[in-house]
């Protein structure tokens, strides 16, 4: 990209700007020892690259900040270290919620070409922006003074500081709050090192609470995560008011990996908006902390030869199968002499410090020598303390790989009478899924470790398009599992057949050649064809239905009943390392989150079955434990061979 010179169209406007704001502020009253505005362009070179802005020296202390479509004033309106935010802060966060075409034409494009002299600034536009300025900068008003809580603000955005935006077309002014960014080079703090996790009592609330706190509880600033301006999750969130089994509500945003540009949603499913709304924010804020990391601090390069003796191999998490790395030209297998970048881990089984691959962790991040695997969040978890969040990473980690056991293991699952549920909200969802036209059921799929996992299965009663639709969940309330395996089978029944109708002849030939399920989101829509119903029998033939008191009375007596939270996650530790796994837990927490009162971690435990999407990428089917999970939980007597597996993509969403 060519840098923007002396008389670009946007450094000439921006020359014009700072000549007629200046003016303006010498000849006004001002408080003693007020700093003249300091106009800089946003939006003319790339704000993640200083060497290539050149106006990279002025950017962290500027006041106003010229786009092509408005001026930003800002930041302005608090003075507390602990959230204060700079122009650099600004321009970053306005970069990233810029469209694709935008991002890479600043970001990886070669030169930009002016269209025009664009922006224009009339004198009325000018007198506008000078009032905002003067009235926010100049006035000493406090972050949020005279704003309510409303769309934009919260009680957790009021004391951030704020962004006024002037629409250079409508002259409309909009009043947006902003967090600091963390890996801002002016005002992000030192990176203050990871201490080693202590685990804690954490007294619940009730003796059979799975969450300490709820969703709802939590300090989010609403405005500043999702704001058309500098939002650090997305523009805004979207609702679902047709969806007739949850409420939903979602954003995105485009992210940039090792793939380019990705477009990452984060959403919500609960029973009403509020809460969906809640949720999805914590989905997002787990993303934006599990993509790439957002401490600073340099991560550890080295060899696997040179630190094999404190390190995780990568190998044990699962490796592609050797004709995907011959033909697949964007992974390459693992080397051990090779340098990659390592982050620090903790081992709750053998309590000491680990190192693990970044690309293990960082599930956004790579680079050109550690492309042996593609990971995505699979036990990354959030939660209102280590032990929370480290809980239900566990969890994650245990569903998806009982589920894939129980996949391509051919399992005979039993099925679980849901009549025998105690709470309303099975049969609540049940009857919303056979308004749909569906039938739920629902499937004790532990198989040699003994925590709840559940698989649902909604199954389209007439045969047409959206035929089959899988999910699970995992919870130490055995209830709670078929709850959150039935919550989520929902939110995908709605829109399952027009997406079938709309991408018929793509999943026709997925069906025919299994190479071509490439994408998270053909494996689910591959099972809406009525003709994959045959490769899910044992599933719409269960072995036998059996009520929940009988599955799972031995589990109850044996789920401590102390009523700490501490005990739960110990319980998830015991039983992996019991079964010959490592527990690794890495802290992934934002610095916005620490603010808020979250945590995030992902937890590693390498020998588990990961969760892959595209059918040459599955590293399950070369593991040693889908061989050996079945003997060792008494099904058989020997290992599965290479014939007995159901080499067929899975079905999960």
């Amino acid at each position: 990209m060519r840098k923007a010179t002396a008389r670009s169209p946007m450094a000439a406007a921006s020359e014009l700007l700072q000549r007629a704001l200046t003016e303006r502020f010498h000849a006004a009253a001002r408080p003693p020892g007020a700093a003249e505005p300091l106009v800089v362009p946003v939006g003319a070179a790339d704000a993640f690259r200083p060497g290539e802005d050149p106006y990279a020296a002025l950017r962290a202390r500027a006041t106003a900040h010229l786009t092509a479509q408005a001026v930003l004033i800002g930041p302005w309106g608090t003075t507390d270290e602990a959230t204060r935010a700079c122009g650099n802060c600004l321009a970053r966060r306005w970069q990233r919620l810029r469209s694709r075409s935008e991002r890479d034409a600043l970001e990886v494009g070669r030169r930009m070409t002016a269209a025009g002299p664009w922006p224009v600034l009339p004198e009325y536009a000018v007198d506008t922006v000078w009032a905002v300025y003067e009235a926010v900068l100049l006035g000493g008003r406090p972050a949020g003074a005279g704003r309510p809580a409303g769309e934009w603000h919260t009680a957790a955005d009021l004391p951030l500081p704020q962004v006024s935006r002037v629409d250079l077309a409508t002259l409309r002014v909009t009043t947006l709050p902003l967090l600091t960014e963390p890996l801002c080079p002016a005002c992000a703090p030192e990176p203050a090192p990871r201490e080693r996790p202590e685990l804690v009592p954490r007294p619940k609330p009730r003796a059979d609470a799975a969450r300490l706190r709820p969703a709802g509880s939590y300090p989010l600033p609403r405005g500043a995560l999702a704001n058309p301006v500098c939002g650090a999750l997305g523009e805004g969130t979207w609702l679902n008011v047709a969806s007739p089994t949850t409420s939903p509500v979602a954003g995105s945003v485009f992210v940039r990996t090792y793939a380019g540009l990705s477009d990452v949603t984060w959403s919500g499913q609960a029973n009403s908006f509020e809460a969906s709304r809640t949720l999805a924010f914590l989905e997002g804020l787990e993303r934006y902390a599990g993509i790439h990391r957002r401490q600073g601090g340099a991560p550890v390069v080295a060899a696997y030869d040179d630190v094999r003796a404190e390190a995780v191999d990568p190998r044990e998490c699962g490796t592609y199968a050797p004709e995907t790395y011959r033909d697949d030209p964007v992974v390459a297998p693992f080397d051990p002499a090779r340098e990659i970048p390592w982050v620090r881990g903790y081992s709750l089984r053998d309590d000491r410090t680990v190192l693990v691959p970044a690309r293990s962790v960082y599930y956004g991040a790579g680079t050109d020598g550690d492309n042996f695997v593609f990971e995505s969040s699979n036990g990354c978890a959030t939660g209102g303390c280590l032990e929370e969040a480290v809980l239900f990473g566990l969890l994650e980690l245990i569903e998806r790989d009982a589920f894939l056991l129980g996949w391509y293991g051919r399992a005979r699952l039993t099925g679980i009478d849901l009549e025998s549920c105690r709470g309303g909200a099975v049969r609540a969802m049940a009857d919303r899924a056979a308004l749909q036209g569906y039938d739920v059921r629902a499937f004790d799929n532990r198989v040699d470790l003994a925590v709840p996992v559940v698989t649902a299965l909604a199954v389209r009663r007439d045969g047409g398009p959206g035929t089959l639709s899988f999910a699970a969940g995992a919870r130490l309330d055995p209830e709670e599992a078929v709850e959150a395996a039935l919550s989520e089978v929902l939110t995908y029944l709605p829109h399952l057949d027009r997406q079938v109708a709309e991408h018929r002849a793509e999943l026709e030939e997925m069906a025919e050649d299994f190479s071509k399920v490439r994408h998270l989101t053909h494996h689910a829509r591959l099972y809406g064809l009525p003709r994959m119903a045959r490769h899910a029998r044992e599933y719409l033939e269960p072995a036998a239905v059996r009520p929940m008191e009988e599955l799972y009375a031995g589990w109850r007596r044996r789920r401590p009943a102390t009523g700490d939270l501490l005990d739960d996650l110990l319980l998830c530790r015991d039983e992996l390392t019991a079964a010959g796994f490592d527990v690794i837990v890495v802290d992934q927490t934002s610095p916005e989150q620490e603010r808020m009162g979250l945590r995030t971690v992902s937890t590693v435990v390498p020998g588990l079955v990961p969760i892959d999407f595209g059918w040459d990428r599955q590293r399950v089917l070369g593991m040693p434990r889908l061989r050996t999970a079945f003997r060792r939980a008494g099904w058989r007597d020997s290992d599965l061979t290479d014939a007995e597996l159901r080499r067929v993509p899975h079905p999960f969403p």
